[in-house]
């Protein structure tokens, strides 16, 4: 039905990413995980199911592991027709701005008054360095976190790994439980391995809990913190 915006069949090799994230993606894909994962997805594809984004790893082809300044995880993709592009948070052009990424760019502003952006497509960003990344990387149509728990988790878990134990300076932006609950695994890897970072924790932009305490991501500031803290080390210009 929407053969240019879903996933076409379980074809990795069809599927770019930049050469310094290959290894993970290989150890993953031959190990028993994603052999599982594979069959799963195989599965569902001949099943009738539609399976989003197209391009699941195209957040590893946009953002070279050696060109990461900034983290941002996400859950899983968005579960509407033409909606997800393989970038957390991220919608094609021409896509209406889902509520959680009009209050991303609420809080990029720098002036209140400042328009929002026209397109909530995030490519730029992701060639700017900044990796967007969702926890796990196909959803089905209208089923949020369908494929959660599918075997996703252990190659996205080793990718932020690689990254804490290799990007320096890098900003990661933890944005609900979900996301929270990675910060263990970043700040041991980065101290173990001597890396700077900047982790960053507030609510989900969600409008359920953008405003809610302990820590409402309205006005959490972490844009400007983001550009300062990158600036101060030589990288201005990542958001």
């Amino acid at each position: 039905m929407f053969p240019a915006e879903r996933l076409q069949g379980w074809a990795p090799e069809s599927w770019p990413v930049a050469p310094d994230w290959q290894p993970v993606v290989d150890a993953f894909l031959r190990g028993p995980t994603g052999v599982g994962l594979a069959s799963f997805l195989r599965e569902r594809l001949a099943a009738g199911a539609l399976v989003y984004p197209p391009q699941p790893l195209r957040a590893l082809e946009l953002t070279p592991l050696h060109s990461v300044r900034a983290v941002i995880l996400g859950q899983d993709p968005y579960h509407g027709p033409g909606q997800a592009e393989g970038l957390a948070f991220s919608v094609a052009h021409g896509v209406k701005l889902p509520p959680s990424l009009r209050n991303i760019f609420k809080e990029l502003r720098c002036a209140p008054d400042e328009p929002l952006p026209a397109s909530g497509s995030l490519v730029e960003w992701a060639r700017r360095g900044v990796l967007l990344l969702n926890t796990s990387l196909t959803v089905e149509d209208g089923q949020p976190a369908s494929h959660a728990k599918k075997g996703w988790e252990a190659l996205t878990d080793a990718l932020i790994e690689r990254v804490a134990a290799t990007a320096s300076p890098c900003v990661y932006m933890l944005w609900g439980a979900h996301a929270q609950g990675k910060a263990g695994l970043i700040a041991q890897t980065a101290a173990r391995h001597g890396r700077e970072v900047l982790v960053l924790q507030a609510n989900h932009p969600s409008p359920l809990s953008a405003n809610r305490p302990p820590v409402p991501f309205t006005g959490c500031g972490h844009f400007a913190q983001a550009r300062d803290w990158l600036a101060a080390r030589g990288y201005p210009g990542v958001f």
